[in-house]
């Protein structure tokens, strides 16, 4: 495991994100910041590094994962997105929400538990959508399943064993709430529990 320390408030470090990237493309899984929480990430075209986020947060695969893009642009890589959708997120995104869409068929049945919905995020945070860059990633909090959200690197990699293969280290998290989940798949809108 490698840890790489940056600090957002100077920009982005390129070769951290590239380098973040190339251990994702080789099934890697990286711990990263996002605007909530430090998250968990892996290629969602690698079915076998999606299954390993699923081990490594003993979560059920059952349990949906959800998906990172890095702008608006990108979710027709893994989700439809109507006027409606386009005109909700477009207010709301960057930002600390997830939003519940029909899925394309790109998008494995692993990540999304099998429905035919995925939890899509755009986070306010520049390491976490460079992540996505070239490919979306899962996002999904980096805690064992129904554990505490941790706020310290330290703290996270105790509690996961420090079976990532990389992490990029930003320091503690004071506010650890997780993001506002959205499902526009109805003509209403349904907030679901944060």
């Amino acid at each position: 495991m490698k840890i790489l320390k940056t600090d957002c408030k100077y920009g982005v470090d390129d070769l951290v994100i590239n380098e973040a990237i190339n251990v994702m493309a080789d099934g890697g899984v990286v711990l990263y910041p996002t605007d909530t929480v430090y998250g968990l990430g892996a290629n969602i075209f690698d079915e076998k590094a999606v299954r390993r986020v699923f081990e490594l947060k003993r979560r059920s695969l059952d349990k949906p994962l959800s998906v990172l893009v890095r702008n608006l642009q990108d979710i027709h890589f893994v989700a439809e997105l109507g006027d409606r959708e386009r005109e909700i997120m477009d207010k709301y995104l960057p930002g600390p929400f997830t939003f519940i869409l029909n899925k394309k068929f790109l998008v494995s049945d692993v990540v999304t538990g099998g429905l035919d919905q995925v939890g899509v995020r755009i986070p306010d945070n520049d390491i976490a959508r460079g992540l996505a860059k070239i490919f979306p990633i899962i996002t999904t909090s980096a805690n064992l399943s129904g554990c505490d959200v941790r706020q310290s690197v330290g703290d996270i990699l105790g509690q996961l064993d420090g079976e990532v293969d990389l992490v990029i280290d930003v320091g503690v998290f004071n506010d650890c709430s997780p993001s506002t989940i959205v499902d526009l798949t109805s003509d209403e809108l349904i907030y679901v529990e944060r």
